[in-house]
Order: structure tokens, then C-alpha cells, then sequence
């Protein structure tokens, strides 16, 4: 399956130091991992996470999409961690704290495999679209704690001090065809906390949402699924359009509404990512 036509509704961060956490990935139903090398692991751990992620992903994580985040090429660790990325099982290598395609073009220069790059500070939001047209980009990962940080925001449920930097990610994703997950949520124990921001992330357009515990699993991927409603809807779309075409019509009416060419594309959409899913969990 193509790295785009895959499911992102939950990506779940797992330490590349961790044996223990990284054996219970392969059974978590999650539908991407990023392997986390950088601020999941100690300093002193750093060298020896390498070796562990390594040996780790030689073993089946099944039809999860693998991510390996490295550290920032400006450390002391990341031109090594990229250079051993380059030798692991995994499907790309995600750049923290990605603020212009130069820094895109260092790592590509180390490693051959598919970038993805952390959004996590003012300037990478103002240069959301020079990274995303990146041709060795294939995905965006929204660093919202940090963020935060850098704007000096307090918390909000709506997310109001940072929709002007999400918006902006999220416009350069889908002008360059980019895979875009949300943020994390850290209270991982308030449930419906959790699903009102993962509502939110999948009105605004986010493919899925990055996720700190396996507890947020069941609910980031009901969230970022097409409903019932939803595949049901898109299905009688499809039919009515056809058979209003067979009659010489452009449009067709589907409770009540008008169903036009864009909107048939949409719900072709949401039947091959609902396709997707199952095969997916079925696999």
C-alpha cells in the first residue's frame, strides 16, 4: 500500500529504548508507530537505543507504517541517529523541529528514505509550504507541546492560540499531497477531552492524530474513521450521480441536497479509506 493510501487515524509514539514497549507495539491496534529516539530516551541511553531499535525492527510490526524520529541534526546524536535510520526496517524518518527545506535536504543527504517533519515552531509554521513541496517529504507531524512553548500560550480546549499554525500546515500538507497527523493530547486519561480534540483534528482535515498512550487508541481511530452514516451516505452519492449521468443529468439530489461532481469525488474518498481500515484490521 502506498505511504499516502494508508491509515493515519492513529499514530502512537513508542521509546526506541524500551524492549518491553516496543515487543507490545506489534499487538497494538494503532495504525502507525513512531519510534522515538529523541525526547523519549535519556541522554545517556541515547548510543545504545540505536542497537535496540534496530534489533526490534528486524521482527514484524505487521502493516503499521514504521517512523523512526531521530534527533535534531544540530545535536551531538543526529548525524549518527540518521545514518543508522538509513540501515533499519522502517518506512521513514521523521526531522524534529523542521524549520526550512535546507534542513530536509541535510537529512536526505544521510539517508535515503521517505522524510516526514515535525511542525513544532513559529518559523516552521511560516515555512509550512517550502517544507511540504520538499520532494522527499512524505508527511507532517503537528508538535503541539512545543508549540505552545514557543507562542507562550496558556491551554485552551478550542486550541484558539495555535489554529493560525495548524491551518497552516494543514494548507501546505494538502497542497503537496503530504500525509498531516495532529498533536498530542496529554491528559491521557481524560477520554472525552481527548475526543473533542480528535473531533476537532479531523473537521479541520488531519489524517489522524499522534497519540502518547495506548489507552487514546480506541478513540483516535473512531474519530478519524468514516462513520457508518458516513460510508452509507457516500454510497447512495455514488449511485445517484451515476444513475442521473445515465439519464443525461450533471447533478443528481440526495436527501435533499445537491450531488455534484466534487462531491462524488469526496465520497469515493471516504469508501477507500473506509477499504483501507478493514484491510488494515485485517491484517
Amino acid at each position: 500500500m502506498d505511504m499516502r493510501a494508508r491509515p493515519y487515524r492513529s499514530v502512537l509514539y513508542i521509546p526506541g529504548s524500551k524492549d518491553r514497549a516496543l515487543e507490545k507495539a506489534r499487538g497494538l491496534p494503532c495504525d502507525a508507530v513512531i519510534f522515538d529516539l529523541e525526547d523519549a530516551v535519556a541522554p545517556a541511553e541515547k548510543i545504545a537505543a540505536r542497537d535496540t531499535l534496530q534489533t526490534a525492527l528486524a521482527q514484524s510490526y505487521g502493516n503499521r507504517t514504521r517512523i523512526v524520529r531521530i534527533n535534531g541534526l544540530d545535536t551531538e546524536w543526529g548525524e549518527a541517529d540518521a545514518r543508522a535510520a538509513a540501515d533499519m526496517d522502517c518506512d521513514a524518518v521523521l526531522l524534529p523541529k523542521v524549520e526550512s527545506a535546507a534542513q530536509l535536504d541535510a537529512l536526505a543527504a544521510l539517508c535515503a528514505k521517505p522524510l516526514w517533519a515535525m511542525m513544532e515552531t513559529p518559523l516552521g509554521m511560516l515555512n509550512a509550504a517550502e517544507i511540504a513541496a520538499h520532494p522527499k517529504l512524505a508527511g507532517m507531524v503537528m508538535g503541539t507541546n512545543d508549540l505552545a512553548k514557543e507562542l507562550q500560550s496558556r491551554f485552551r480546549p478550542d486550541r484558539l492560540p495555535m489554529q493560525a499554525g495548524l491551518g497552516l500546515c494543514l494548507l501546505a500538507a494538502k497542497a503537496h499531497g503530504c500525509v498531516i497527523v495532529d498533536g498530542v493530547y496529554n491528559a491521557f486519561k481524560d477520554d472525552e477531552g481527548l475526543k473533542v480534540e480528535c473531533d476537532q483534528g479531523r473537521d479541520m482535515g488531519f489524517d489522524g492524530k499522534t497519540l502518547i498512550h495506548p489507552a487514546q487508541l480506541d478513540i483516535a481511530n473512531t474519530a478519524f474513521a468514516p462513520s457508518e452514516a458516513e460510508v452509507d451516505l457516500a454510497r447512495r452519492q455514488i449511485e445517484a450521480f451515476e444513475t442521473a449521468e445515465a439519464e443525461g443529468q450533471g447533478v443528481a439530489v440526495v436527501d435533499g441536497k445537491i450531488v455534484e461532481n466534487l462531491h462524488v469525488a469526496t465520497a469515493r474518498e471516504i469508501l477507500a479509506k473506509a477499504e483501507a481500515i478493514e484491510t488494515l484490521s485485517a491484517e
